[in-house]
């Protein structure tokens, strides 16, 4: 509930990232490593100029100087500080996310990670961006959030839809799950901003269901790779035959990741597309498009 003091440990969580990385990683670890830390510290001091300017615009007002969280949300600030702040925060959110285009530094960090980075970007760092805009963005900056809410349904609806089909084509399987990220995390961004109950709802079961099911496909994938040294799907026939128990949880996971009724994945995008359609009929009609389609493709894949 302190900005200040949230942007500290926001910039402190690069450095155990930068060293799991950089130090276990795969052979091309530096320059994933150092394109990561690029991406997320610049945005990062953009938050930080968005911080302070907030806090000094509620001391110009003979309010008291504070970086208190509750004091800043109940003021209210000029149209154009707004925007500009809501921008500032935006680019750091979105690149934690990661929002396309702000996205190129996720599949390199992750095919270079180590099995247990891949899980902790998964699980943990990428939320930090989701959360990100559900505290600060939407409630401090509530004029500016609706203002820029139709770009940001667009830059998710074009996220959901590059990611779904990116991953359709990889032939590396932990360079799909990493792509597979991306199309889950514009659910997660479409949902937080259609200001409604089940879009919201959905977006924060979408993110606990993301971390869940793809950290646990990274860590599947990891398994054999540890063993083989090998991602290539083309190479991963017959492993029913050999690990049959292996194949069950991978493929209960798959299903989850694709959003089949009954299990985690369905029941956050189901409700983000609810969310969507009181929004919108026709952004909810693209994201069911997508939904299908990439579910149909997995399916097929999987079989």
């Amino acid at each position: 509930l302190d900005l200040f003091l949230f942007y500290v440990f926001w910039e402190v969580s690069l450095f155990p990232m930068y060293f799991v990385i950089g130090i276990w990683g795969g052979p091309s670890r530096i320059y994933a490593t150092v394109k990561f830390v690029i991406y997320t510290l610049v945005g990062s001091l953009l938050m930080l100029v968005a911080i302070l300017a907030v806090a000094i615009a509620y001391a110009s007002a003979g309010n008291p100087f504070t970086f208190s969280y509750e004091a800043l949300r109940g003021f209210t600030y000029t149209d154009t500080l707004q925007a500009l702040a809501f921008i500032a925060f935006f680019l750091a959110f979105a690149i934690k996310v990661p929002m396309w285009p702000l996205h190129t530094w996720l599949p390199d960090a992750h095919v270079e990670a180590p099995t247990a980075g891949s899980i902790i970007l998964a699980g943990v760092l990428l939320k930090l961006g989701g959360y990100g805009f559900l505290r600060y963005n939407l409630p401090l900056l509530p004029d500016a959030s609706a203002t820029f809410a139709p770009v940001i349904i667009g830059l998710a609806l074009v996220a959901i839809v590059y990611g779904a089909l990116v991953a359709m084509v990889q032939p590396d399987m932990k360079k799909l799950v990493a792509y597979s990220s991306v199309s889950h995390m514009g659910f997660v961004m479409l949902g937080a901003f259609v200001f409604n109950v089940q879009g919201l709802q959905g977006a924060i079961f979408q993110m606990v269901s993301h971390g869940i099911t793809t950290g646990a496909l990274f860590l599947l994938v990891g398994i054999i790779y540890e063993q083989t040294h090998d991602r290539e799907i083309a190479h991963m026939g017959g492993l029913n035959a050999r690990l049959p128990a292996y194949a069950a949880m991978f493929g209960l996971f798959t299903f989850a990741s694709i959003g089949l009724p009954g299990l985690s994945g369905f029941i956050g995008e189901f409700l983000v597309v609810l969310g969507a359609f009181a929004y919108n009929g026709w952004v909810a009609a693209v994201a069911m498009i997508v939904v299908i389609l990439s579910a149909v493709y997995m399916l097929w894949m999987f079989q």
